[in-house]
């Protein structure tokens, strides 16, 4: 037997399933940063990880450049070997082959044998210590949130004014990416900045890759940007020759801002009862006199038919009084 016939035999049974702790090795590696690239898709209403077997297979004979096979794994030396290997993971369910039904969502195919043209969705898990660390931070910050009333009030400014400056970065960067868009799409092209930030399909990551996308706009769309350049002219046309008016509106955003951050936009509330905002309200005696008007008319009323009653006897008592003296 020749040295690479017994170099092939050799790694493919260090890599067979009955040595599941070697498989286990090389999938840590393969899941890690040093292994092929991976897309996502949500598939059963989960977010996963899937590489197309070519793409597995080719990075399993030839690595991309600059990474560091391990040392205690041996290489993989053809591609039928690396064949073999990748039909093992899908044997014992380290991966499964998925189906494309639209972008960003796959389906689990009735195929389950592991064919290059074939998209494989990852099961196996790598080391859980950053899953469970995001956990941990999960469940620390929703214990945080539930217990924002006893809050300290400056960590309760600091939160303010950090949700205020997101929402004023998210809105400007909404802006901006729109006025971009427009202006060089009314010159016939369309561009946008990070043209994948509100796809819900992708993950955190893959949300800003591309940076830029640069194409030109279809055919048929010259009446349309005309006529969006006319309107874009004539509003800054108007911003240049009535100041007052658009300088105006420039104050009048500041004045939205700096009221943002003051938290005093929408409040109508005394100061006192800012600070009194976390405390248990009692009821004062008045208001609990004023829980019960009915009783108050009723005690009215009696107390008017008593008033009636006395002085009806004292007119009585006078007019007796006055029949002896004629006597």
């Amino acid at each position: 037997m020749s040295t690479s016939e017994e170099e092939k035999k050799n790694s493919t049974a260090f890599y067979s399933s009955s040595n599941l702790e070697n498989l286990n090795k090389l999938c840590d590696f393969l899941r890690s940063s040093e292994g092929p690239a991976v897309r996502e898709a949500v598939e059963m209403d989960k977010r996963v990880q899937y590489i197309k077997g070519e793409k597995l297979v080719n990075f399993m004979v030839e690595p991309k450049k600059g990474t560091k096979w391990p040392k205690n794994l041996p290489k993989i030396k053809s591609r039928n070997e690396a064949l073999e290997i990748c039909k093992e993971l899908c044997k014992i369910e380290y991966i499964h082959r998925s189906e494309k039904i639209s972008k960003g969502k796959l389906a689990i195919s009735r195929n389950r044998e592991f064919d290059e043209s074939g998209y494989f969705t990852w099961i196996y898990q790598a080391h859980k210590a950053f899953s469970n660390m995001m956990t941990t931070l999960l469940i620390v910050g929703f214990f945080c949130c539930t217990c924002f009333p006893i809050w300290p009030n400056f960590l309760k400014i600091f939160v303010w004014y950090l949700s205020v400056t997101f929402l004023l970065f998210v809105f400007f960067l909404c802006t901006f990416r729109g006025l971009l868009f427009l202006v060089i799409w009314v010159i016939g092209y369309e561009f946008w900045f990070l043209p994948n930030l509100f796809d819900e399909s992708l993950g955190f990551f893959d949300s800003f890759k591309p940076v830029v996308s640069f194409e030109r706009t279809k055919p048929g769309q010259l009446p349309y940007r005309v006529g969006i350049a006319i309107g874009f002219t004539s509003f800054c046309y108007w911003a240049i020759t009535q100041p007052s008016e658009f300088d105006g509106f420039v104050a009048a955003q500041g004045d939205f801002i700096k009221d943002l951050y003051e938290g005093t936009l929408l409040s109508d509330m005394s100061q006192q009862d800012k600070e009194d905002i976390d405390k248990p309200k009692m009821p004062t005696l008045d208001d609990l006199l004023k829980m019960n008007p009915d009783e108050d008319e009723d005690e009215d009323e009696e107390i008017e038919e008593g008033d009636v009653d006395s002085l009806f006897d004292k007119l009585m008592d006078e007019e007796e009084d006055i029949d002896e003296d004629e006597e």
